[in-house]
């Protein structure tokens, strides 16, 4: 059969249409992740200085820091007051952060969903 020729049209499978990702399971997702980097993950994070305080301490002026307005509060230090152990600490305050931030985030979108359906 030389010289023959397929005349049969060939198609293309229909395209699977993508599963959607729901909103909900966006954001908890997304807040699980943020849970799991702020109490575990930062369990691991280097005890160096920071980028500023290294500075400060290179140029010799890391000594003249004096005390803050927020010296003093539950969460100074990226610890939670009163809790001896600074891993636990530093990764209860990151748990915390990370549930206020998301907190006021919902109540955020809440409130602007609200006044965009009275409009």
């Amino acid at each position: 059969m030389t010289g023959s020729t397929d005349t049969t049209e060939r198609t293309d499978p229909a395209p699977t249409p993508r599963r959607r990702v729901s909103t909900r399971a966006l954001v908890l997702t997304g807040i699980l992740v943020s849970l799991v980097l702020a109490g575990i993950v930062s369990f691991y994070a280097s005890s160096s200085p920071d980028g500023l305080e290294s500075v400060a301490e290179k140029q010799g002026f890391a000594t003249t820091a004096g005390q803050h307005a927020t010296d003093e509060s539950p969460f100074a230090g990226y610890g939670v007051a009163g809790i001896e152990n600074a891993r636990l600490s530093g990764g209860l305050a990151g748990v915390i952060g990370v549930l206020v931030v998301a907190a006021v985030a919902f109540l955020l979108f809440r409130l602007l969903a609200r006044r965009k359906s009275q409009d």
